[in-house]
């Protein structure tokens, strides 16, 4: 099986090496090293993967830094209820100058760090 650059052995180097995995890509057959490079692979600065993310970085907007009020009031909301309703996500959104996408998603991850406390706890 030939190792392409989305097999398991390919990404198995490619999160190990750094610098030794970009020298070992697999060449396209046009002589670059394929279309689907993402911008960290490029060295753009603005998207470095943090050391110990666990993941491949995920293209898009970096990680949202809360500030102590909207964190504050977050977690207020999540006290009155776990799941957020359309309504409260929109004024939440507007009330703390945030995207509703990122309600929605401190929601989720605060649900999922809920849950493995309360495992902890037992």
């Amino acid at each position: 099986m030939e190792k392409g650059p989305f097999s398991v052995e390919w990404l198995a180097q490619s999160s190990r090496g750094g610098a030794q995995a970009a020298a070992r890509r697999p060449r396209s057959p046009r002589g670059g090293t394929g279309s689907r490079e993402s911008p960290a692979d490029l060295g753009d600065p603005g998207h470095e993967v943090e050391a110990g993310g666990g993941g491949p970085a995920v293209p898009g907007r970096p990680r949202t830094k809360f500030s102590a009020a909207q964190l504050q009031e977050l977690e207020r909301s999540f006290r009155e209820q776990r799941y957020i309703g359309a309504s409260e996500k929109r004024r939440l959104a507007a009330a703390l100058n945030l995207s509703q996408s990122q309600i929605k998603t401190w929601f989720q991850n605060r649900r999922m760090k809920f849950k493995r406390q309360t495992q902890d706890a037992r």
